[in-house]
C-alpha cells in the first residue's frame, strides 16, 4: 500500500510527545506526518479532538492510523469519524497496544464521551499491523492470529521505531 499521510495517535491521557522523536525521523524517510495532540482525555472526547486536529491539517489520503498504547482500541472511531468525513483509512498500525475488542458502552457512564468507543460491525476494513517494541507477548499472538502484519523490535529506541514503523506500513 502507498500511504498518504500517517497519523499518530498518543494514548490519552499524554501528548505527543509520547511520540519522541519518532515523526521526525519519519518525516525523514518521505513520510507525511500529523501528530495530533489531544491532552487529557479519552475515549469519545479523545476521538473527537483528534478527528478535529486532523480535519485541520487537511491530510492526504489514505490515512494510516496509528495508535500508541491505549489509543490502540480508539483506531476502529478514529476511522468511522474519518470516513465520515470522507477521508479514506488505508490501514491501522497499533503499536504496544491492546487491538479494539467488541463491546458495548458501560450501562449507566455518567460521562459517556470518556467511555471507551464500540467497535463498529464493519472493522477492519483496512489492513492492519502490529509493532512490540517489548518481545513477544499475548498482544503479539493475538495480532498474528487476526492475521495482521507483525514486527517485534529487541529494542524500542527512537531510530528502530521509526524504520520498523516505516517498513511495517509499506508491507500493509
Amino acid at each position: 500500500m502507498t500511504p498518504g499521510s500517517l497519523i499518530l495517535l498518543h494514548p490519552p491521557r499524554a501528548t505527543a510527545a509520547a511520540w519522541g522523536e519518532v515523526p521526525e525521523l519519519l518525516r525523514a524517510r518521505g513520510r507525511e506526518v500529523l501528530v495530533p495532540d489531544v491532552g487529557e482525555v479519552g475515549g469519545m472526547r479523545y476521538v473527537a479532538r483528534a478527528s478535529l486536529a486532523v480535519a485541520a491539517a487537511a491530510p492526504t489520503a489514505p490515512l494510516v492510523l496509528v495508535g500508541r498504547s491505549a489509543a490502540g482500541p480508539l483506531l476502529p472511531a478514529m476511522a468511522a469519524a474519518q470516513r465520515a468525513a470522507h477521508r479514506a483509512v488505508g490501514g491501522y498500525v497499533f503499536v504496544d497496544a491492546d487491538p479494539p475488542a467488541p463491546r458495548a458502552p458501560a450501562a449507566g457512564h455518567a460521562h459517556a464521551l470518556d467511555a471507551a468507543p464500540p467497535v463498529p460491525a464493519d472493522w477492519p476494513e483496512a489492513p492492519c499491523g502490529y509493532l512490540s517494541t517489548a518481545g513477544e507477548t499475548p498482544r503479539v499472538r493475538q495480532a498474528r492470529l487476526r492475521g495482521w502484519q507483525v514486527t517485534v523490535l529487541a529494542t524500542g529506541s527512537a531510530d528502530r521505531l521509526a524504520a520498523a514503523l516505516d517498513a511495517l506500513i509499506g508491507a500493509l
